[in-house]
């Protein structure tokens, strides 16, 4: 899982039953907060959901749009234009 926090940094998380490999069985990503995730190297699919608390509002949410996240972040670009369409 790729995280890019609202000050530009990120953060890839691993999720996977192997500990001792970095990997967690959860994560919790920060309000505000933009992220994607992808299989694994290697692997052929991911099973991902995403929970939020304390309730959902289509009000509030935003999808990534490419551009305008590169603009903010160009730093990450090649991970954005990658994830994001």
């Amino acid at each position: 899982m790729h995280v890019i926090t609202l000050k530009g940094e990120y953060h890839c998380i691993r999720l996977g039953r192997s500990v001792h490999e970095d990997e967690v069985y959860q994560a919790v990503v920060p309000a505000g907060a933009w992220f994607a995730s992808e299989p694994a190297p290697n692997s052929s699919f991911a099973l991902v959901g995403c929970t939020v608390a304390p309730g959902f509002d289509f009000a509030d949410f935003e999808m990534a749009n490419a551009t305008a996240l590169a603009k903010e972040f160009p730093q990450h670009r090649s991970l954005i234009e990658r994830l994001c369409r």
